[in-house]
């Protein structure tokens, strides 16, 4: 039993000082026992180690290289039965983590979304990003059979013993789609349930973004023809 709450960190350290603080205050709303687990660069970059001993949060160093490589680090360390995962920029606001958690136990969802996209959500992102996101939202719903508003967003939460038995590959923020699709490939049902709890997201508090617009768009491309590919095949060996 328990939550896993993940962060990725990249030069974090003034935001995480700042968040990690709210976030141990919503979470024992929870009810739970819990972990905190920062996955920070391959190499220390600031001092994002500290401020982890500073407020209990297990720091450990990514063991594969990009998002993808973080998020996979992540999943092979968590030791509770909830896996929790956001931003570390500020972007996702903690105070959604209690409404999340509630969905996720009482409705018996595979996943819960805190999302942009449902009634009650708000994003603070520029338009650009927003048309942006909701092309690439719409695309991968049609092409992969993800019953979601937000797919693009890693506010989520997950069965940890689920995660530990997919195979994921993306190194990039694709295999945010990547990961649901495996986990409905994964159910013999193929009916995957997930919930979404509106939020309201904001521009990172300090730090600029990493994300690199062009690398990101091609990525996505790359990644649905690919994974258009993996449900095709699964269908035929049924």
């Amino acid at each position: 039993m328990g939550i896993s709450l993940v962060l990725l960190a990249y030069k974090e350290e003034d935001n995480l000082r700042v968040l990690l603080p709210q976030i141990i205050e919503e979470v024992e709303k929870c009810n739970e026992e819990y972990e905190i687990l920062v996955v920070d660069t391959a190499k220390p970059l600031d001092n994002t180690k500290g401020v982890c001993q500073e407020y209990g949060a297990r720091y450990i160093n990514q063991e594969e290289p990009g998002f993808g490589g973080a998020f996979r680090t992540a999943i092979k360390y968590a030791n509770k039965s909830k896996f929790l995962i956001m931003d570390s920029d500020g972007s996702h606001p903690p105070k959604s983590i209690p409404a999340i958690h509630k969905m996720f136990v009482e409705e018996k969802c595979d996943v819960v979304i805190g999302s942009r996209y449902v009634k009650g959500g708000v994003t603070n992102d520029a338009k650009s990003s927003q048309i942006m996101s909701h092309m690439l939202n719409f695309a991968f719903r049609v092409c992969l059979g993800l019953h979601a508003n937000d797919l693009s967003t890693d506010y989520r939460m997950y069965h940890t013993k689920q995660l530990k038995k997919v195979k994921l590959t993306c190194e990039n923020y694709d295999v945010l789609e990547e990961v649901l699709l495996r986990l409905k490939l994964n159910k013999r049902d193929k009916k995957l349930k997930i919930g979404e709890v509106p939020i309201n997201f904001q521009k990172r508090m300090y730090g600029e973004s990493k994300r690199q617009l062009l690398k990101f768009i091609i990525s996505y491309i790359k990644t649905l023809f690919r994974l258009m590919g993996v449900r095709i095949q699964d269908a035929l060996h049924k």
